[in-house]
């Protein structure tokens, strides 16, 4: 059965960190473009960050560069996002999803499979 489950979220203070996963499961992760998107209540979903299939090349939204950093670990077939300098405008719901195509697109709608998702909120 093919999976995508993250976890880690929670509730930080701003300025701390906090590291979100997705393991995947039925299927092998490193095959596939992977991406890390966020949609907070009342806005658009948006990319906040990917890595290629070959994992040579990443990419991350200007809201969230310098500060979050994508990784995947093909062993354990499963995606990170450290998460340092949060601040309150990083709270949403973070999703991971993979691209079939194999290369990364900021754009949602180009993903063809989606986790549940996992709340990250910044709050003091």
């Amino acid at each position: 059965q093919v999976q995508l489950v993250e976890s880690g979220g929670g509730l930080v203070e701003p300025g701390g960190s906090l590291r979100v996963s997705c393991a995947a499961s039925g299927f092998t992760l490193g095959r596939y473009a992977i991406g890390w998107f966020r949609q907070a209540p009342g806005k658009e979903r948006e990319g906040v960050s990917c890595i290629n299939r070959s994992g040579g090349t990443t990419y991350y939204s200007d809201s969230v560069k310098g500060r979050f950093t994508i990784s995947r670990d093909n062993a354990k077939n499963t995606l990170y996002l450290q998460m340092n300098s949060l601040k309150p405008e990083d709270t949403a719901v973070y999703y991971c999803a993979i691209r079939y195509l194999g290369y990364c697109s900021g754009d949602p709608k180009y993903y063809d499979y989606w986790g549940q998702g996992t709340q990250v909120t910044v709050s003091s």
